[in-house]
């Protein structure tokens, strides 16, 4: 089971790329809450918890991939995946939260807010101002 998206932002792939690969630019669209350990681990802490992620791969302006370390049961050696190409004057990105074992009430509410935090990359690198947690669009109570 996957969670699908697809975005397409006006930016040239290296620009979308930094917001995916430093920590300052994950911060300005996901969660303010952004820190990197010493051994590579992203992560991100909201509200009612958080997510460490492994880079797995990261190939400038075509990929980033991680693989989830810690965080819910149900997201524990999953792969988040962001796959960018340029088309005219957009980078699209093709997201890919992949690899949960079953298909979970949980599973929908994550493909909305990563739809939501999708929108809120495309903010960020268009204008300069993404909405990252915890000023992020709340859908119920699992924030």
């Amino acid at each position: 089971m996957d969670i699908l998206h697809r975005v397409g932002v006006i930016a040239e792939p290296s620009e979308v790329y930094s917001a995916l690969t430093t920590v300052d630019g994950l911060a300005a669209w996901w969660t303010r809450d952004t820190s990197a350990t010493d051994d590579g681990i992203l992560q991100f802490r909201f509200i009612p918890g958080g997510f460490d992620m492994k880079v797995l791969d990261t190939r400038p302006g075509e990929l980033v991939l991680w693989e989830v370390v810690e965080g819910p049961a149900e997201w524990i050696g999953t792969h988040v995946r962001f796959d960018l190409k340029r088309e005219d004057e957009f980078t699209i990105i093709l997201f890919r939260h992949e690899g949960w074992r079953e298909e979970v009430e949980f599973m929908n509410h994550c493909s909305t807010k990563w739809a939501t935090f999708l929108m809120s990359l495309k903010k960020f690198v268009e204008t300069g101002k993404g909405e990252p947690a915890p000023d992020d669009v709340q859908i119920s109570n699992w924030h």
